[in-house]
């Protein structure tokens, strides 16, 4: 294990030539980064995990009552012992052929089945009152760390010139401000890559999985590598859009149209500059060209750049979706859906049902108007779900 981790954290590859991992040990005069920090972030994702919870449940749900957010979720299917059988032992789309068998069955017509399916998925589908508490977490962290951020970047130097993220590297004391800030950042993100297992599904969930995992790998290597300035500058800049969007989704879970689609393109706005114009000219101008300037050519400098690369094409991708969904909002008057992570899962579309044969075949149809969530992005009105 020893061989495996001196290979691993070889110094040729991690750091600028003549920098050692000695000249980042900390000493009386002045504390740099020590990997052993970042065991913090274990316990503290859990802590914030835990303080999610009160949260959600003391302080999110009685705003959400208190605004009217729908407490229930979607309507329940009618029981059918067979129909049941169907869905959580075979299948819970069934194919023409199926639909046709079980009709014949049940006395059923065709449509009426097919509608008595979409309710049951939609059963299990995530209320509206579960989606804002949750949308209010985000809200509140995102506006917290933000604001932590910029309060503690607007006194440093390399806020106003990149070039100082560089200067004096390795010898760039550690401040309990910028230790703090990384920690907890890191710390969310853990928090964020565990959690998203039991939180709102989407679509994105593989994209926003990557994100997650390209976002810890930078914070750590960089906070071990001391390259902390830059990296404050890179956090800063992804919390401040994600702000505007868990307020747009609030405003639609409480059925503010306007509100939500004004914060919407808000966001849209806040996105776009950020990461398709500040993120590339400020941020990958400094690691791409200052740093190979200031320090030299070094392996992990490529490794860092890649990842920072990597975050550019998921912003590329997100970006799309939003300008389509910007240009709904625009050319209909209204957000017609999610924009950045497609469907979190939202109620099915209204559909006319013919009355079937028999009277138990009647199924009531589901109207709960669905709230797409992205971490997504907001949605609007109702989409379909298979959508």
């Amino acid at each position: 294990m020893a061989g495996i981790l001196a290979w691993f954290w070889n110094e040729r590859f991690w750091l600028p030539h003549n920098v050692t991992w000695a000249d980042l040990q900390s000493t009386e005069e002045a504390a740099f980064p020590q990997a052993e920090d970042l065991y913090l972030a274990f316990p503290l994702a859990f802590c914030i995990f835990m303080i999610r919870l009160l949260f959600e449940r003391f302080i999110a749900k009685p705003c959400a009552l208190g605004l009217k957010v729908q407490a229930n979720g979607p309507q329940k299917a009618q029981p059918n012992a067979i129909l049941e059988k169907v869905f959580t032992a075979i299948t819970k789309h069934p194919d023409e052929k199926r639909l046709e068998g079980l009709s014949k069955q049940l006395d059923w017509d065709v449509r009426s089945i097919q509608r008595w399916f979409r309710q049951r998925r939609n059963q299990e589908k995530p209320s509206t009152l579960r989606k804002f508490c949750e949308s209010m977490w985000r809200f509140t962290f995102y506006l917290y760390i933000f604001t932590y951020g910029v309060r503690f970047l607007k006194k440093t130097p390399w806020l106003w010139n990149t070039r100082q993220c560089w200067s004096g590297y390795p010898y760039q004391p550690l401040m309990p401000d910028l230790h703090y800030y990384y920690i907890v950042e890191l710390s969310f993100y853990w928090s964020l890559m565990f959690s998203q297992f039991i939180d709102v599904k989407r679509k994105d969930f593989g994209i926003m999985f990557t994100h997650h995992i390209v976002t810890v790998t930078l914070i750590t290597f960089s906070y071990v590598t001391n390259l902390t300035r830059v990296g404050t500058l890179i956090l800063c800049l992804h919390d401040a859009a994600d702000i505007v969007l868990e307020a747009a989704k609030m405003a639609n879970y409480c059925k503010c149209q306007k509100l939500s689609d004004l914060l919407f393109l808000t966001f849209a706005v806040v996105f776009i500059v950020s990461r398709l114009g500040i993120y590339p000219l400020w941020i990958l101008n400094t690691t791409l060209f200052e740093l190979y300037e200031a320090l030299g050519n070094f392996p992990a400098l490529w490794v860092f750049n890649v990842l920072l690369i990597v975050l550019q094409i998921l912003h590329c991708f997100w970006s799309y979706l939003i300008i389509k969904a910007a240009y709904k909002a625009i050319s209909k008057g209204k957000v017609a859906k999610d924009a950045r992570s497609d469907v979190e899962s939202s109620s099915d579309e209204e559909e006319t049902v013919p009355r079937s044969k028999a009277p138990h075949s009647t199924v009531a149809t589901n109207g709960t108007s669905g709230a797409n969530g992205t971490n997504g992005y907001l949605t609007g009105a109702t989409s379909s779900e298979e959508h």
